[in-house]
């Protein structure tokens, strides 16, 4: 099973038990510039994306973030302000896959960002379930194919 974790969410209970730690880290809601680099282009979750992402308004996240080091640090955020974020992490526990993504808030349009979009879209098919190195979907959903007919 995998978890995609997004914005606000590293506030989360099941976040913080999958880290162990308290996930804290400094905030402030600003309204300025935030440049994601990407910094792993050849990853799954990068497909699509360029070199960054920069979103005119965002809320200011920045370190120290109180979580364990990622297995793959694939998003590093550049705000305006001057302060950098650990944007885009990647753990596995067991069979499973976590992705931590912190573009998002309430009063910004992110989420109607394509490149976000892309990358959350990614971020699903990359969390998936996988079993013996391969994908197999769940029993109980049907594919758009079986719902029609």
């Amino acid at each position: 099973m995998g978890l995609i974790v997004l914005h606000s969410g590293h506030g989360s209970k099941i976040f913080g038990r999958l880290m162990g730690t308290n996930c804290s880290l400094k905030w402030r809601e600003a309204a300025e510039k935030e440049r994601l680099w990407n910094i792993a282009p050849g990853h799954d979750i990068t497909e699509g994306i360029g070199e960054y992402i920069e979103l005119p308004n965002t809320e200011m996240y920045g370190e120290r973030f109180d979580i364990p080091e990622p297995d793959q640090l694939i998003f590093i955020s550049w705000f305006e302000g001057g302060e950098v974020f650990r944007s885009g992490c990647v753990w596995h526990r067991g069979n499973g896959r976590i992705f931590y993504f912190r573009p998002g808030h309430e009063s910004y349009p992110i989420f109607h960002n394509q490149q976000v979009i892309t990358v959350i879209a990614n971020a699903v098919r990359w969390a998936r379930r996988r079993i013996n190195n391969s994908t197999r979907p769940c029993p109980n959903i049907k594919t758009p194919l079986e719902r029609i007919g």
